[in-house]
């Protein structure tokens, strides 16, 4: 039979000049085009959910659920310390009761750790979700914007995320080592949350920074509460309005009942 009639021969010329008419073209994409062969993909390496953690839409979804449990807490503890507004028994009965969750089933204080423990985890998490997205972002463009940006698509909370979340941090150290550990109340008495508070809150600058920092904290729960919608897959034009709504009103309700506590105690106007 003549070679130009041999269709395995045609096949492997075909595929060669094509290849040579196309620089860069993968020889194993050609076969396919022209003979149909299956190539078999590469076995993706590593763990599932570590391949997940790397992608960019897994640390979006990380930051969504950390997120979720993070704002859960806040509103959980604004409540719970509001109690100060209702006397000392209240406030110290309620600390009292956090630590006693779970008996006699369980040790004391089992349960709370464990909450703890998974605030700790969320908190961590959260953080590192966030520096590593930026990062991504950054290797992204490496070139910043050169004209000026009109921020068309993103607010003042959206743009500010990364600053009021550093001011959350610093808190967050501060508020442990004032109220929860001691060292920065010098009256502070341990398993008396109700006068350490009162003690604290009475000095102008650290209600002032109580206050900067709640309002700081109001503003990263604005653009948290809609955004993590978005990162689980939860997106509707329809319910968009919505989820700006609950962002507005959670963040706003969260935030005045936290800056309550040391602007009325500070001004006199609650007192022990």
């Amino acid at each position: 039979m003549d070679a130009r009639f041999d269709p395995v021969t045609t096949v492997e010329d075909e595929s060669v000049s094509t290849a040579e008419q196309a620089p860069g073209a993968d020889a194993a994409d050609v076969l396919v085009r022209y003979t149909g062969a299956p190539v078999p993909l590469p076995k993706p390496k590593g763990h599932f959910l570590v391949r997940f953690w790397k992608s960019a839409i897994g640390k979006k979804w990380v930051m969504a659920v950390s997120g979720v449990i993070l704002l859960g807490y806040v509103l959980a503890h604004m409540v719970g310390t509001l109690k100060v507004f209702l006397g000392e028994e209240q406030i110290n009965t309620y600390a009292e009761w956090l630590r006693d969750l779970g008996e006699p089933a369980l040790p004391r204080t089992v349960v709370l750790w464990a909450m703890r423990t998974v605030l700790i985890a969320a908190f961590v998490f959260h953080i590192l979700a966030a520096y590593q997205l930026t990062r991504m972002n950054h290797a992204a463009r490496p070139v910043k914007y050169q004209s000026p940006r009109d921020y068309a698509a993103a607010n003042f909370a959206s743009r500010t995320m990364r600053w009021t979340g550093v001011i959350v941090l610093l808190f967050l150290i501060y508020h442990l080592l004032d109220q929860t550990w001691g060292p920065a109340n010098p009256e502070f008495v341990r398993g008396d949350p109700y006068h350490n508070m009162f003690y604290s809150f009475d000095r102008v600058p650290v209600a002032i920074v109580y206050i900067l920092a709640c309002i700081a904290l109001g503003i990263h729960m604005f653009h948290g509460a809609w955004a993590m919608f978005n990162s689980l897959g939860i997106n509707n034009p329809k319910y968009n309005i919505w989820k700006r709504y609950f962002a507005g009103a959670f963040s706003v309700v969260v935030t005045v009942g936290y800056v309550s506590m040391p602007l009325l105690i500070v001004t006199g106007a609650v007192s022990p």
